[in-house]
């Protein structure tokens, strides 16, 4: 699921964990994976609005109480705050509340491969948008293939037949919020003398007062609280967006970008799985078929050429996508749900 978050600075080390890093990313890619399941059991009882405040506050919650107990400081200057502002709301508020949304009308097992395509988006946008990347015959490839694959999981040869076509649009424009979000990232917060700790909790902070804002506008408050479905937006909140992105962050920094955002690709395995066995979701020949060429594709578009990488050495290194796992060469997506 991809929560993306601002871009990994070196101001504070994090501390090692006697946790080898293997395990640790087992449990990431678990977390993110049932991320999508967690969704649809929230918004059985709740609005997706709310479910998103949830999500939100309780991760930032996980976050404040780790940025305390580091004694970190939180960023400074009103302009670094605008920018947070706004990456909250393309890389939080937007593809959160939209995937709430689109889980309403389409399979969890489906929104978790929507998710997948946050990749494909952000290499189709920064050929655009980011100078530094070039395109090659390699990455533009991928991306063709990602999208036939993306065609094959919505069964576009009969038709779209029995897919809710404005909730499956919702979960990729979710995705693409991803990716427009870590351009943007890349643009306005890399090289920020913060730490990568408190500009996460800073951005999750400003997502949920954007939230705590829309949401008494277009909810009415709930007449009950089903503990199952509260449970499910508790655990949504504290482990999928708030303990994802602290383990997210070691592993980041301790096997380097490349490696830690390889969670990206076992998160749709994951979440479909879940779906099927947990939710009894149909599965279609198409839907699992789609998905590994898609993550193929995405694979394929986060390759670079030598010289590309040798440009990039000397440039600030951005924390990866998932979501948008995170958000994949792009910021921590959030937890990519």
């Amino acid at each position: 699921m991809s929560t993306a978050t601002p871009p990994l600075t070196t101001a504070t080390p994090p501390r090692r964990t006697p946790i080898d890093w293997r395990v640790r990313f087992g449990v990431l890619s678990l977390i993110w994976g049932f991320s999508f399941l967690l969704i649809k059991v929230g918004t059985q009882s709740y609005a997706p609005f709310q479910v998103t405040f949830g999500r939100l506050f309780f991760g930032t919650a996980v976050l404040a109480v780790a940025i305390a107990v580091r004694r970190e400081r939180l960023p400074r200057g009103l302009r670094t705050w605008g920018h947070l502002t706004v990456a909250a709301f393309i890389l939080n508020a937007v593809p959160f509340s939209l995937f709430s949304y689109a889980e309403l009308t389409i399979p969890s097992t489906l929104a978790g491969i929507c998710n997948a395509t946050s990749p494909l988006w952000g290499m189709l946008l920064s050929l655009v948008a980011l100078s530094e990347d070039r395109p090659t015959r390699r990455r533009v490839g991928g991306l063709g293939l990602g999208f036939i694959g993306v065609l094959t999981v919505l069964g576009a040869w009969q038709g779209f037949s029995g897919l809710d076509v404005t909730g499956t649009a919702m979960a990729l424009l979710a995705s693409l919020s991803y990716a427009v979000g870590w351009i943007y990232v890349r643009r306005t917060l890399a090289g920020n003398s913060s730490s990568h700790l408190s500009l996460t909790g800073a951005q999750l902070f400003m997502a949920t007062l954007q939230l705590a804002v829309v949401t008494p506008l277009f909810t009415d408050l709930p007449t009950s609280f089903p503990v199952v479905p509260l449970l499910a937006v508790v655990a949504l909140g504290s482990l999928g967006t708030g303990l994802a992105l602290l383990i997210q962050y070691g592993l980041v920094a301790e096997v380097g970008p490349t490696t830690g955002q390889m969670v990206t690709y076992f998160v749709p395995v994951i979440a479909t799985a879940a779906g099927v066995a947990v939710l009894n979701e149909p599965l279609h020949w198409n839907t699992p078929v789609g998905a590994v060429v898609v993550l193929v594709g995405a694979a394929l578009t986060q390759h670079r050429s030598g010289s590309s990488r040798t440009a990039r050495r000397s440039e600030p290194k951005p924390a990866p996508e998932r979501l948008s796992p995170t958000p994949v060469t792009a910021p921590v997506t959030a937890d990519q749900p």
